[in-house]
């Protein structure tokens, strides 16, 4: 029963009575999705359209009130000011909790314990288990660890801010959030907006951070460029175990495989791996 401290992770609470309506004209998803025991996915963006934060935001108990967001702990106090300065006179009150909250995963049979101030499936994809925010106190030591978690979130290749891509350079469809719930095209005014509907409509997002693994061997490190016959096409973003994730201009790859050019990272061929839940082509033959 796989459960593990994600404490690369905190807790920022955003309460008051405008917190919904200040988040929602804000964030890449809809609050009103946001329920007791059912986190959303979603993303703060430049307006530029460019991923900033991604985090999880959960309901908070009635006895607190508002939400807690799921984010990178070193990234804590930077979200916190960003949304400072979105605030204005709105009645909000930010509050990082790194020190009195805890985030915990669970998959395969875990459950997340009754002890838990928010849980939830994980709503990028139910396959990745569940997320859910304790009192530090309360935290269990867990039978995995971080690099269980990230081993097990990479098999289904699912890509994560500030470790796969970085923040400030990365649309949300290079990040597949189009497809793991981190966007709602259907909401109101937020963010990034304009640029993220312009590609959706558009159909204009050619690089995907998308699922590899070597042909044969095992892949070299993370930073190494990969090619597609002579041409580069990207870079390898992650590797954990025989697994990785690449950023690829999914255009090159295509044209490579049609010539019968390698796609390689380095010297090593690479194939592309599509999982279930990602609903678009990828290039056949790679």
């Amino acid at each position: 029963m796989p459960l593990a401290r994600l404490d690369d992770r905190a807790v920022l609470h955003v309460a008051g009575e405008a917190a919904h309506g200040f988040l929602d004209g804000l964030i890449t998803s809809d609050v009103d999705n946001a329920q007791p025991g059912k986190p959303i996915f979603a993303a703060l963006l430049t307006p530029q359209g460019k991923i900033l934060f991604d985090f999880f935001l959960h309901v908070a108990p009635e006895s607190e009130g508002g939400f807690y967001l799921d984010c990178r702990r070193d990234l804590l106090s930077e979200l916190a000011r960003r949304l400072k300065f979105y605030r204005l006179r709105a009645k909000v009150t930010l509050d990082e909790r790194a020190e009195d909250l805890t985030v915990i995963a669970g998959w395969g049979d875990a459950t997340a314990p009754q002890t838990a101030l928010a849980a939830g499936p994980d709503p990028r994809l139910a396959a990745l288990g569940w997320r859910a925010i304790v009192k530090a106190g309360d935290a269990p030591a867990g039978d995995a660890s971080g690099d269980d978690y990230k081993a097990h979130r990479m098999g289904f290749g699912m890509p994560e801010g500030g470790s796969d891509y970085a923040f400030g350079e990365t649309f949300p469809h290079e990040a597949l959030m189009d497809h793991n719930g981190g966007v709602d095209f259907a909401k109101g005014c937020y963010v990034g907006q304009e640029v993220v509907s312009r590609m959706q409509h558009r159909g204009t997002a050619r690089t995907r951070i998308i699922p590899v693994a070597a042909v044969s061997g095992s892949l070299p490190e993370p930073g190494t460029d990969i090619t597609a016959g002579s041409k580069t096409a990207g870079t390898l973003a992650a590797v954990t175990g025989s697994r990785g994730l690449a950023r690829l201009r999914l255009d090159r790859v295509e044209d490579a495989i049609a010539a019968g050019e390698a796609v390689q990272a380095g010297n090593v061929d690479i194939a592309l791996i599509a999982p279930d839940w990602l609903g678009i082509p990828l290039p056949v033959g790679s």
